[in-house]
């Protein structure tokens, strides 16, 4: 008797195991199809995604600064390849080129001379959103991102652009300046633009003649909010 129920104890010990095995290969096989759906509904969402078209507006220094039509799954680096590269006087030490665009996005690329210049303004070892204050006062940044948006240009206004703007508020508004011919005196009683835009103007129109006022759009410096200020009193 003792012999038989041993026996049957050994069996019932095997029967166990195989059952305890059997349902773990269960698990696993229902884990593998599991994770292969969800690799399905990523395979499928990034499909969907670059079906997605974004218009995105790069300007300062590239070779074709621009509005362009990109993928949703475009980066900042993509742009500036579109954009035909950068210019030999561009700096992007500011900028994150990783970063994936958003619809309606600004992107500026600021030149070495405007990195400098605002590093050298700055005490200490400045963090990266203030130099962007820096360079483009007219510009706040919410975060420490790569791109300013012109809809937030009229957050901050150069000291200077005030002041040209008190001394110069009687300038009638068919007083027009030519920003093709004119000295960077002349510039300055532009309202809204100050020492840094005028030779941002200069320097542009020595490769790039303005052929219309908006033109100026590609100046770095000069957004949407600024042009609005500055385009009934000048001229091409």
């Amino acid at each position: 008797m003792k012999d038989i129920l041993k026996k049957y104890w050994y069996v019932s010990i095997i029967i166990i195991c195989i059952a305890l095995l059997y349902l773990t290969t269960k698990e696993d096989e229902k884990d593998i199809i599991v994770s292969d759906n969800i690799k399905e509904e990523i395979i499928k969402e990034e499909v969907e995604d670059e079906n997605i078209s974004y218009y995105v507006d790069i300007k300062g220094e590239v070779i074709t600064p621009g509005v362009y039509e990109v993928s949703s799954n475009s980066r900042i680096i993509d742009v500036i390849k579109i954009a035909g590269g950068l210019t030999k006087n561009a700096d992007t030490s500011l900028l994150n080129l990783s970063k994936k665009v958003t619809d309606e996005m600004n992107i500026k690329i600021y030149s070495k001379n405007e990195v400098k210049t605002a590093k050298e303004s700055l005490t200490k070892e400045p963090e990266v959103i203030e130099i962007i204050k820096e360079i483009e006062k007219e510009c706040v940044c919410p975060d420490k991102s790569d791109v300013c948006s012109d809809n937030k240009n009229d957050a901050l206004i150069e000291d200077n652009t005030n002041n040209n703007i008190e001394n110069n508020s009687n300038i009638e508004n068919t007083t027009l300046i030519n920003i093709n011919t004119a000295t960077k005196e002349e510039l300055l009683n532009i309202p809204n633009i100050g020492d840094a835009k005028a030779e941002n103007i200069i320097e542009y129109r020595s490769k790039n003649k303005f052929s219309k006022i908006e033109d100026i759009l590609n100046v770095s410096g000069i957004g949407e909010a600024v042009f609005e200020k500055i385009k009934n009193y000048i001229t091409v």
